[in-house]
């Protein structure tokens, strides 16, 4: 393999693939290597589709040889919390109950869309039962560990999701976020996650835990990756009356431009001294990377006037 897998992004992986440098079942077949001889220890896996991912990666490299267009996670392995719907698996929620439901027909629409994408399934991640809690530590599946330290935890209820990627099980996986459910874990974990915007991603096919909160996100190894796998999922579904009908609206473009294309509002003549104090250190920091302080002027925080491209610190 001309990279180390654990060092690199999907982008960098579906790259290489699309390129030739490296086959999409060889870069399969290192994922579940890694998967067979790690996860005992971290417990991120409640299925692992072992069979069914190496024949995706064949159908990917097939058409690369055949000239075929394939898509821009061609090759990349994921994995999916085990409340999304993956045909031919009953769906848990991390639930014992739910070990006897017939398997289902079809993949969640989120799954679906990182498939379609040339993305290779490879298994279905551990999670607290029923979406409800922080920490992953399953009374029937066990606990999911932190991969930097398995004396702790993962966090939840997307433990298994976060700790596929950052034990460099995985590239990317999904999981879902109702309180903090993506947020927590990738911020124990050491990576990148993404609760998107209520109604952009599809949860068809997700198992609800509350579904005026439920939201479907990405965990990932590069912002990069959390931008293109938001673009693949967002978008209308009719399976899904909660989704926004509205056109997808693409991220990775405008990746690129950086923060200076963007407006920051200056909380400091409104907040306490103590805020201000702690506060400060970030607004520097914000004008090292580009953002000049003469362009921005504090308002109030009951302000409407601002342009959309503001965001409140």
């Amino acid at each position: 393999m001309p990279f180390e897998f654990t060092q690199v992004d999907a982008l960098a992986i579906a790259d290489a693939v699309r390129g030739g440098e490296v086959s999409a079942v060889a870069v399969t077949k290192t994922a579940l290597d890694r998967i067979a001889q790690l996860d005992p220890a971290l417990n991120s896996f409640t299925a692992v589709l072992t069979e069914p991912a190496i024949a995706q990666a064949r159908a990917i490299d097939r058409a690369i040889a055949a000239g075929e267009a394939v898509g821009v996670l061609a090759g990349v392995p994921f994995a999916a919390k085990n409340l999304f719907d993956i045909a031919g698996l009953p769906t848990l929620a991390g639930s014992k109950i739910n070990q006897e439901r017939p398997p289902a027909t079809q993949d969640a629409t989120a799954v679906a869309r990182l498939k379609q994408a040339g993305g290779i399934l490879v298994g279905a991640l551990n999670m607290d039962e029923y979406a409800y809690g922080f920490v992953t530590e399953n009374s029937h599946y066990g606990a999911t560990h932190n991969p930097h330290d398995r004396s702790r935890i993962a966090g939840g209820s997307s433990g298994g999701s976060a700790a596929a990627v950052a034990g460099g099980l995985v590239p990317l996986s999904l999981g879902s976020d109702t309180n903090g459910s993506v947020r927590v874990p990738a911020a124990l974990c050491g990576i990148f996650g993404l609760k998107p915007t209520y109604g952009r991603v599809s949860r068809a096919g997700a198992f609800l835990f509350a579904s005026s909160f439920d939201h479907v996100g990405t965990f990932a190894r590069s912002t990069r990756d959390l931008a293109l796998s938001f673009d693949l999922l967002q978008g209308a579904d009719p399976r899904d009356p909660i989704c926004s009908p509205h056109s997808p609206d693409p991220c990775f473009p405008q990746l690129h431009q950086g923060i200076a294309a963007y407006g920051l509002r200056s909380p400091m003549t409104i907040l306490p001294e103590e805020p201000n104090r702690q506060w400060l250190p970030l607004w520097q920091r914000l004008q090292c990377i580009g953002r000049n302080p003469d362009d921005h002027h504090p308002r109030s925080p009951a302000s409407t006037s601002g342009s959309v491209c503001d965001y409140d610190l």
